[in-house]
């Protein structure tokens, strides 16, 4: 059985990434479908983080009905990540509403209507194809597991957003992450985290703390000025400076020292996480960082899950691979675990390179799992350019940095 998985889709991101909502962008997509037997969306398929479940799940409808009609009566099984976390809440309340449940593994997987009733109404919209819902992750060949990879955030020492609300339940609970050995561990801290975060978009759009924005902006600051794509001085170097000049550098000089403000404290403020108990956490957040961060976190799921030598595909972390020039050891989990990240299908100007396809943040990064044989990473958007993304979410163009 032929099998594609997808993973972070966001469909219906307020701030305008999710480039599925294009349906010239959505035919790349569902020109693969026809090839497969199955597909697998892997989590953050719908983003419900950003504001009323209402308007992302309204939003998500068109793909669905593409991706069904392009299915026919072929299987399609949804993962839930931590973005649509929800979708897969009211299985897991109930489960245990009248006696004790017996533990939760690697898979668990059920008919939409037992999960939820969002799940029963996308399975509506994908009709004729037969859905099921699995979860945290789905065996797709004896030797291949595939999850949407969130629970690497319990062992991540970029001290992401996501990091720090699951390292402070952590210690709220007493229940440090060295510890975990089973699915039920990294639920017990990770769920009312999601729960906390969904509550809190279910009746209005969130800020920008929660929506990403705010975070976006301290690591552009971080990262400090980025050369135009050409690589040489700004446009406007050497021209005459037009009139109201003086009030732009006035701005841009604020701006500056707010950044180095920012630059200065950021290794102090990490120190401070650390002597608080959330770490161990590094003051680093370099894209090699943080690959390689996130990789050994994920590897460190697969040791505590008993994944043994298995190829373990996920999402989460956005960046796909592995890629040509990647180093394939990084990939290799001491346990023996192959990893296998498969991309997103988001539009982030911050992590993407000038030329199309450049990043390994580029969009549109799929993983194909056949009979036998390594899952392979596919990139489908790979010559669609920075204005077609951008414009597909309605988001500005900004310069890509590195």
């Amino acid at each position: 059985m032929r099998t594609l998985i997808v993973s972070d889709l966001h469909l219906g991101s307020h701030i305008g990434s999710d480039v599925l909502r294009d349906p010239e962008l959505r035919a790349s997509l569902l020109g693969a479908v026809e090839e497969v037997d199955r597909v697998v969306l892997l989590g953050d398929v719908i983003e419900l983080r950003q504001g009323p479940p209402r308007e992302a799940m309204s939003a998500s409808r068109p793909f669905f009905e593409d991706l069904g009609r392009a299915l026919g009566d072929r299987e399609l099984v949804i993962v839930a990540g931590n973005h649509d976390h929800a979708l897969v809440e009211p299985w897991l309340a109930l489960r245990g509403a009248e006696e004790a449940p017996p533990p939760l593994g690697v898979e668990q997987l059920m008919a939409p209507e037992e999960a939820s009733s969002a799940y029963r109404r996308i399975a509506g919209w994908a009709a004729p194809a037969r859905v099921r819902i699995a979860y945290p992750g789905l065996w797709v060949r004896s030797d291949v597991y595939a999850t949407h990879g969130h629970y690497l955030d319990s062992h991540l020492t970029v001290p992401t957003l996501e990091r720090l609300t699951v390292g402070a339940m952590s210690r709220v609970l007493g229940h440090p992450a060295a510890s975990f050995a089973s699915v039920g561990d990294y639920e017990a801290v990770g769920a009312p985290v999601f729960a906390w975060r969904d509550a809190v978009a279910r009746d209005a759009r969130t800020g920008s703390a929660l929506n990403g924005m705010a975070t976006v902006g301290a690591w552009t600051a971080l990262r400090g000025r980025r050369r135009s794509r050409e690589g040489g001085r700004g446009a406007g170097a050497g021209r005459r400076e037009p009139a109201g000049g003086g009030a732009r550098r006035a701005r841009a000089l604020t701006h500056e020292l707010r950044r180095r403000a920012l630059v200065a404290a950021f290794p102090l403020a990490v120190a401070a996480l650390n002597r608080a108990g959330l770490g161990p956490l590094r003051a680093e957040i370099s894209t090699d960082e943080l690959r390689r961060a996130g990789l050994k976190a994920m590897d460190e799921v697969a040791v505590r899950l008993g994944l043994g030598d298995a190829h373990v595909v996920f999402g989460h972390t956005h960046r796909a691979g592995p890629l040509p020039g990647d180093d394939e050891r990084e990939w290799l989990g001491r346990g023996g675990a192959r990893l296998i990240n498969t991309g997103s299908w988001t539009y982030s100007p911050i992590f993407l390179a000038g030329a199309p396809g450049q990043s390994p943040y580029w969009p549109g990064a799929c993983v194909v799992v056949e009979d036998s044989g390594a899952p392979v990473v596919r990139r489908l958007l790979q010559d669609a350019a920075h204005g077609q993304l951008a414009s597909s979410g309605r988001l500005p163009l900004t310069r890509p940095r590195v």
